[in-house]
């Protein structure tokens, strides 16, 4: 896969999706947080605070911001009154980071972290680049204590029929396109296609109950165009 043309084919499964996704972000890392703002019109910046707020969390909190990236949830964590850690496998997302919340190299599904040790985890827009979605919620699960409450944001795709084809055009044509001319071609055509990864929203909400949640909540964002899904550890 070459830094500036197309995917020729789709990510593989398995630990070769980790190291080739781990790949990606060391790339687009620097240019990351700017290319965000531009896709999503800066409506990122309001579901990341609609996400910490939907955790409930009382001030001086533990929360895992796993995937953290360059740190935006983190901020909003902090600025929230909550404690954050960071944690992405991403050595150029971490060098990229903008935050004073502790920062850790490590694999999400694999935390270097003890059983009932967060009060929360987040994750923002990561979810379909693990290697499982099932394996994601059961770390989720070890890792918070009873009560604790996970918050994911994630792409989705409107209901509206019009909506739906508008938010089609938009994202598998003009974000390959603007990222591209401003970043990575490769990544940015990658990042639309990855919504493949994702189960269909009752399988989604579903794996997370299987895995130890209740109260597991989809909230619609962004006129479908993004998702937040809450629960609290059984």
């Amino acid at each position: 896969m070459s830094a500036r043309g197309p995917v020729a084919t789709p990510i593989p499964p398995g630990e070769e999706k980790a190291a080739a996704v781990e790949e990606m972000f060391d790339r687009i890392a620097p240019r990351y947080d700017r290319l965000n703002r531009i896709m999503t019109f800066r409506m990122d910046v309001r579901w990341r605070r609609r996400a910490v707020h939907d955790l409930a969390l009382a001030p001086g909190a533990r929360v895992l911001d796993l995937a953290c990236g360059t740190g935006d949830l983190c901020r909003d964590l902090a600025a929230a009154g909550l404690s954050p850690i960071g944690f992405d496998f991403s050595a150029g997302m971490l060098a990229a980071a903008q935050t004073g919340a502790p920062l850790v190299r490590a694999d999400a599904l694999t935390l270097p972290v003890g059983d009932s040790s967060a009060d929360g985890v987040t994750c923002g827009f990561a979810l379909r680049n693990f290697v499982g979605v099932a394996p994601f919620f059961a770390e989720c699960a070890r890792v918070l204590r009873t009560g604790g409450r996970f918050a994911v944001i994630e792409v989705a795709e409107p209901e509206s029929r019009v909506l739906r084809a508008g938010h089609h055009l938009y994202f598998r044509r003009v974000v390959p396109f603007v990222g591209g001319l401003l970043s990575d071609r490769a990544a940015y055509a990658y990042l639309p296609a990855s919504t493949a990864y994702l189960p269909p929203t009752a399988d989604l909400l579903d794996l997370a109950r299987d895995r130890g949640f209740d109260e597991v909540r989809r909230t619609v964002l962004g006129l479908g165009a993004a998702q937040l899904i809450t629960g609290t550890r059984r």
